[in-house]
């Protein structure tokens, strides 16, 4: 048997989404652990493509979830970090996830679906444990991520909210010295403000169809929210929402779009539905719809996120440049720039971005480290 083409055969079923073959080669005693050139597991793969069958296929032969690539990152986290909910799901499942294992950032499964508002991830993540007050190495927990890189919205008001009932530390500081409700009432964000306070007006048909859906009672919430008036923009998100969940896009489509037409908020929805569809250009062009009417950081940021998962990191750095122009001061958008600079191997602009980011924080090591893995790099 010839190992490098047999290898090689499994790393291609796998990203070819071919379970036979799959099942075949492994059956014949092929390594479960084997890794392409990048330190990608063969789960890790799957994973990536969003591919949850196959995932489930290869946990069945016992695949680890915990495995890291050369970037440090385990399928978990990865699986997290894009809000594919129904692999996250799977692999709690198996009981193996390490719950308190971080990204290169520091960050547990919990924070970047926070960050990206990931309800259901994040539903899914606190109920299976994962630490809710975990600070990642930019001195963030999950609950300051949403409320810093979200937008207030309904969306994030439900992120925010879940971590708030899972006891999330609202007097948790950053590195500036502010907590979450600073944060809140720095921007008038006075629907966060009551939540972080605990303070909700009681809302009875809201909370019932916010407790269908963590339960994953769809057709329930449905129920309700049809009973309910289709001009309110809450109901309207609800609905786009419940659909989404259900993967009826064009539905939920439907009900987002009546949305945009009255609040920015929905551009977000709109989008996020173009990418579970897999219909990358239409959210991309709705980001950049977004961007035109909305200056703040908000879609400029999650655009560069996006653009970072596809792999176009050239756009991804002409997007932090522009928001480093309105916002000089923020150290994570220059540690976003850096690593997409390191992925295009601009590695000495990289270390120029974290010499500025150490000039603004000196005392965080992650910016230091990160110079000194780019002057390595510039030297090999």
């Amino acid at each position: 048997m010839d190992t490098i083409k047999t290898n090689q055969a499994l790393l291609k079923a796998v990203e070819n989404n071919d379970k036979k073959q799959v099942f075949q080669l492994l059956n014949e005693g092929l390594d479960i652990s084997l890794t392409d050139k990048t330190g990608r597991s063969l789960l890790m793969i799957a994973v990536q493509q969003n591919e949850c069958s196959m995932v489930k296929e290869l946990l069945a032969f016992g695949a680890d979830v915990n495995q890291r690539d050369n970037t440090q990152l385990t399928p978990f986290i990865c699986a997290a970090a894009n809000g594919f909910d129904e692999i996250v799901r799977e692999i709690l499942k198996t009981g193996a996830a390490d719950l308190a294992s971080v990204n290169r950032f520091g960050g547990t499964a919990l924070l970047p679906s926070s960050e990206k508002g990931y309800l259901k991830t994040v539903q899914l993540c606190l109920n299976a444990g994962v630490p809710v007050n975990h600070v990642n190495r930019l001195g963030w927990s999950a609950l300051l991520e949403a409320v810093i890189l979200g937008n207030g919205g309904f969306l994030y008001q439900d992120v925010i909210r879940e971590l708030v009932q899972h006891q999330a530390d609202s007097s948790q500081v950053d590195a500036t010295g502010k907590n979450a409700l600073d944060y809140a009432i720095e921007v008038g964000q006075d629907e966060l403000m009551a939540i972080l306070d605990k303070e909700e007006t009681s809302e009875k048909n809201f909370t019932k169809i916010r407790n269908y859906l963590r339960s994953d009672e769809l057709t329930k919430a449905l129920t309700v929210l049809k009973t309910l008036d289709q001009s309110n923009l809450k109901v309207l998100y609800y609905l786009g929402y419940t659909y989404q969940r259900a993967k009826d896009y064009p539905k939920a489509l439907e009900y987002y779009k009546k949305g945009w037409s009255k609040d920015d908020q929905f551009a977000f929805y709109v989008s996020n539905s173009y990418r579970m569809m897999g219909a990358i250009e239409q959210a991309l062009q709705v980001y950049d719809q977004a961007i035109e009417t909305d200056r703040s950081f908000f879609y400029r940021y999650h655009k560069s996120n996006f653009l970072r998962e596809l792999g176009h990191h050239e756009d991804a750095v002409q997007l932090m440049d522009n928001l480093l122009a309105d916002y000089p001061e923020r150290v994570d958008f220059y540690f976003h720039k850096a690593n997409s600079l390191r992925s295009l191997s601009r590695h000495q602009e990289a270390i120029e971005a974290m010499e500025r980011a150490i000039q603004i924080e000196p005392g965080n090591p992650l910016f230091s480290e990160h110079r000194a893995q780019s002057i390595q790099l510039v030297k090999n």
